[in-house]
């Protein structure tokens, strides 16, 4: 089934990207030749085994860290080209995170977690309020704006962390292991919203190792020792899936 959200506009593009840690003997290939792309309204799904590759193009896609060789295009930008400040720039423009861990201010309330990347971009401060309030009434904390990290759930807390996710309108959104301290009631809370924010026009890159948290993306790619080895429809996938449980 094809994903009736997604365009032929490409978001990301790798092309012949490769990543090395170390040098001589000890040299890693992380990335070896890694070709993907992600398109305006996405919802891809990225696997694989530790060690496959995933968490270092995640890091890549992400502009937190720089290919060895080959090219990433961010929206047409030529990320490889660009020195430290204009990449923090494209960052915090372009993209936005939402990891396992929440990284939120703990003395911060969940309105100033959310307003703190409008900071950066140098948003006005009426504005960033305004914008935060409606990012937290979008994703359902509309009742929890003055509350510190340590007065919500964790379900709430990865909630205000997807908020601030999204309060620059990111070209894309990527997800390492989202849900990875999460109960199962809370998953299937955060990933509900997670469609519904890809329903209204976000294209999102979610990193994960469990397959009912994949099922819910409409396209998936699995990595293998830093490559691509498969990319197909998250329909074809649950086929593959069933046919392992039958």
């Amino acid at each position: 089934m094809a994903n009736p959200t997604a365009s032929s506009t490409p978001v990301a593009v790798l092309s012949d990207v490769s990543k090395l840690y170390g040098q001589g003997a000890g040299t890693v290939k992380a990335l070896d030749h890694l070709n993907l792309i992600v398109y305006q309204g996405d919802y891809l799904a990225v696997m694989g085994a530790s060690g496959s590759g995933k968490s270092t193009a995640m890091n890549i896609l992400g502009c937190l860290d720089r290919p060895t060789s080959g090219s990433y295009r961010l929206n047409g930008v030529a990320v490889e080209d660009l020195d430290d400040d204009a990449l923090a720039n494209l960052r915090n423009q372009e993209l936005g995170f939402v990891f396992q861990q929440f990284h939120l201010l703990p003395q911060a309330t969940a309105l100033e977690n959310v307003m703190l990347p409008m900071i950066y971009a140098g948003v006005p401060a009426v504005q960033r309020r305004e914008q935060a309030e409606q990012a937290l009434e979008r994703v359902g904390l509309s009742k929890q704006m003055g509350n510190r990290p340590n007065q919500l759930s964790g379900g709430q807390q990865q909630r205000v962390a997807i908020a601030r996710a999204i309060i620059n309108q990111p070209a894309l959104l990527l997800a390492d292991e989202p849900t990875g301290a999460l109960d199962s009631r809370t998953t299937e809370d955060v990933l509900n919203l997670f469609d519904e924010l890809h329903h209204q026009g976000i294209t999102l890159v979610l990193v994960t190792h469990e397959n009912d948290v994949s099922e819910r993306a409409d396209r998936m790619a699995r990595f293998h020792d830093g490559q691509v080895v498969r990319d197909w429809s998250a329909e074809l996938a649950a086929t593959d899936i069933r046919s392992i449980k039958e």
